[in-house]
C-alpha cells in the first residue's frame, strides 16, 4: 500500500464519482479553491424509452465547472492511463465509484483515498447505507481510508460516526451522511497535504468489533417484501429502500394481483391469528398487514403504473380493500 508524502504545496486533484453522492465533496472542493485537475465518472448510459444517452451527476457538475472529464470502460486501457498520468494529480479521491486496479491508485504521489457510507471495517461493500437500516441499525457514519487491492480494507484515515433516527429511511440517511462525508473529505485532502496523520489498520477495529456486517449490491429480491417476517423487520426494510429502488410486494384477490411499491410504514408488535398478508382496514385512512407477531401499518405507497399515493389517497380508489391482501 502506497502511504501518503509530505507536500509543501497544494495537491492537485483527480476526482473519481458517479452518482449524486459524490457531487457535494466535489463542489466543495471547487468553492473552497482546491485544485482539481480532472475527474473520472462512468461512461454515458442509454436510459428511457427512446434510450437516450444520460450523464452521470458528477458528469454534469464538472461540466458546468469547466472541469475536464474521462469516463473510461476499461480502468486499465493504455490510452486512458496516458490521459490520466497527463492530468499530473498528486492525489486521486474516490467517492462512490468503482474499484480501481492497483495502476490507477498506485499512481499518485500523495495515495488514493476512498470515501465511504459506513464505519469501517463494518458494512464493507456497495450499498452501505440501505443496510444499515434494513439491519436495524441504530448508528453509522463515513470513513476515509486508502486504497488497496481489495475491497474498502485499506488503512483507515478519518471517521465520523451518525446516529440513525427512527424516522430515517435511505433518502434521508443519504443526505446526513453526504453532508458528514464533505467535511471528511476536505480535512483528509488537508492532512494528507500536510503528512501529519498516520493511517490505523482496519484489523485492530476488527478484532475490537468482533462481529462485522456485509453490505452487497441490492437485487431484485433484497426489496421482496415476505410477511412471515417480523414487523420491525418488515419496517426497516421498506426505510431501507425508501425512497429508491423501494420495497416491494403483490397485492391481489382472486385471479387479480398487481405489483406494489411501499415508500414508508410503522409497525405494531401484537399477537393475532390471521395469515400472514391478510389486510386489516377501515377502508379510509388505515391500512395494516399482518406479519409474524404483529401488523405492518402502510402510509405510504404506489401501485405499478400509478402515482405515489398516501394511504389515505389510495383507499379511496381502492373499493372493497379487505377482500384483497398481500402474497407472503
Amino acid at each position: 500500500m502506497q502511504h501518503p508524502q509530505k507536500m509543501k504545496t497544494k495537491p492537485r486533484i483527480v476526482y473519481m464519482g458517479t452518482p449524486l453522492f459524490a457531487v457535494a465533496p466535489l463542489k466543495e472542493l471547487l468553492d473552497k479553491g482546491y485544485d482539481v485537475a480532472g475527474v473520472i465518472t462512468a461512461p454515458d448510459k442509454a436510459s428511457g424509452r427512446g434510450l437516450s444517452l444520460t450523464c452521470s451527476d458528477v458528469k454534469n457538475f464538472a461540466i458546468s465547472r469547466d472541469i475536464p472529464v474521462l469516463q473510461p470502460i476499461s480502468l486499465k486501457d493504455e490510452s486512458f492511463l496516458l490521459q490520466l498520468a497527463a492530468l499530473n494529480g498528486n492525489l486521486f479521491i474516490v467517492v462512490a465509484f468503482r474499484m480501481l486496479p492497483k495502476v490507477v491508485w498506485s499512481m499518485p504521489e500523495l495515495g488514493t483515498f476512498n470515501l465511504h457510507a459506513s464505519l469501517l471495517p463494518d458494512y464493507r461493500g456497495a450499498a452501505p447505507i440501505n443496510w444499515v437500516i434494513i439491519n436495524g441499525e441504530k448508528e453509522t457514519g463515513v470513513t476515509t481510508f486508502l486504497l488497496d487491492e481489495e475491497i474498502d480494507t485499506g488503512d483507515i484515515l478519518f471517521q465520523q460516526s451518525c446516529i440513525i433516527e427512527p424516522e430515517d429511511h435511505f433518502g434521508s440517511l443519504h443526505d446526513k451522511l453526504m453532508t458528514i462525508g464533505t467535511d471528511l473529505v476536505i480535512k483528509t485532502v488537508d492532512c494528507l497535504a500536510d503528512g501529519n496523520h498516520k493511517p490505523m489498520l482496519q484489523s485492530g477495529l476488527e478484532a475490537q468489533m468482533g462481529e462485522t456486517h456485509l453490505a452487497p449490491k441490492l437485487t431484485k429480491e433484497t426489496g421482496k417484501i415476505s410477511w412471515n417476517n417480523s414487523p420491525e423487520d418488515i419496517h426497516n426494510l421498506i426505510r431501507g429502500l425508501s425512497p429508491h429502488p423501494a420495497a416491494q410486494s403483490v397485492i391481489g384477490s382472486g385471479d387479480s394481483f398487481f405489483p406494489v411499491k411501499i415508500f414508508k410504514s410503522q409497525f405494531l408488535n401484537e399477537d393475532h391469528d390471521l395469515p400472514y398478508g391478510t389486510i386489516v382496514s377501515d377502508g379510509k385512512k388505515s391500512l395494516k398487514v399482518a406479519c409474524n407477531g404483529g401488523f405492518v401499518d402502510i402510509t405510504d405507497l404506489q401501485l405499478a403504473g400509478k402515482k405515489r399515493l398516501s394511504c389515505k389517497e389510495f383507499l379511496a380508489g381502492f373499493r372493497n380493500i379487505s377482500n384483497y391482501c398481500f402474497q407472503s
